[in-house]
């Protein structure tokens, strides 16, 4: 009789080989011969979009890691719902928080211009997206994998069950990570993401009025204002997720070391479950905003190979909305 612990490793095995042999099918020079303006199109784009509210950029690269950790990364959080058809959007870690789609519809009707067809993916446009936007608030450069396809199908379920919570612990965070053939550095590299952009009260209330003991006092003291104790009251208020959240550095890590992370999420990373590589990643980070730039990057484009459909699979939409032919 096999162990559930080995079943899971088998589970484990087979999701990684499966996203493998997939991304082995794309390549940074996708679009060089059939539309080299497509990647020039979609940097000026996104920083117009950066510019113009820094917010922007941490709201692109949420949507790029909550549409990869659906099924993969397939544009499926981009499409509306319809009378006959349910999305992503309106699944709890989405609804009322997941935004940028108005950037995505810009650079969509963009790229196809200077093309002068609809060859690039939805899909595709999320990953150069995020990747601009980690560039344009100060962030490391990567090469994005791409030849990714669109898919046709969207899972409201999968999305309420797969993407991590704020409120999970460490080996929840684990867990969900390892689900999508994600290591626990992984986990504290792509969390990192948290050196830009904010969170809505609701999604930090029960920390900071239930977890006196791993709360910095001051930061506590400072939030109370933003988000009342009471449910429903100043939900959407806002808080950074960091000192400079308009800014790509290592003052995340540094949050963590003195009780600061805003998330119960993020401060499960430091002390918070006895797994010491978290720990230990942390404190090294914190110490070498270089290497975290560096290890970001490289676990970027891990996430951003994610399950993608390629060759014939899925289709190249032509609104980023709706399927095609709909």
């Amino acid at each position: 009789m096999v162990s559930s612990a080995m079943a899971a490793v088998a589970v484990a095995f087979a999701v990684v080989v499966a996203a493998t042999t997939s991304s082995a099918q794309l390549d940074p020079h996708f679009y060089d011969g059939l539309c080299p303006a497509a990647l020039p199109t979609i940097k000026r784009i996104v920083e117009e979009a950066v510019a113009a509210e820094p917010r922007m950029g941490a709201s692109l690269l949420r949507l790029h890691f909550h549409d990869c950790f659906v099924n993969g990364c397939d544009g499926s959080i981009l499409l509306d719902d319809t009378p006959f058809f349910t999305g992503e959007k309106n699944a709890a870690p989405n609804m009322n928080s997941v935004r940028g789609f108005d950037v995505i519809d810009r650079i969509k009707d963009a790229v196809n211009a200077a093309c002068r067809r609809n060859v690039v993916s939805c899909a595709d446009i999320v990953a150069v997206a995020a990747r601009d936007s980690i560039v344009a608030l100060g962030g490391p450069s990567y090469h994005v994998p791409l030849g990714r396809r669109d898919a046709r199908t969207a899972s409201q379920a999968a999305a309420n069950s797969s993407i991590p919570a704020p409120t999970l612990n460490l080996d929840g965070l684990v867990s969900s990570f390892a689900a999508q053939g994600l290591s626990v550095q992984d986990l504290v590299l792509l969390s990192g993401a948290h050196t830009l952009g904010f969170s809505r009260c609701t999604n930090f209330r029960d920390r900071l009025y239930n977890e006196t003991t791993t709360l910095d006092a001051s930061l506590a003291a400072s939030l109370g204002g933003t988000c009342p104790r009471t449910a429903g009251a100043g939900d959407d208020n806002l808080a950074p997720l960091d000192p400079t959240p308009a800014r790509f550095d290592a003052a995340y890590y540094a949050s963590l070391l003195r009780a600061r992370g805003l998330l119960h999420s993020d401060q499960q990373l430091f002390a918070g479950g006895g797994l010491g590589a978290t720990d230990g990643l942390v404190r090294f980070y914190a110490a070498n905003p270089d290497a975290f730039r560096r290890d970001f990057a490289e676990s970027m484009v891990r996430m951003a190979s994610l399950s993608p459909l390629v060759g014939s699979q899925g289709e190249v939409r032509v609104n980023c909305r709706k399927v095609n032919y709909y």
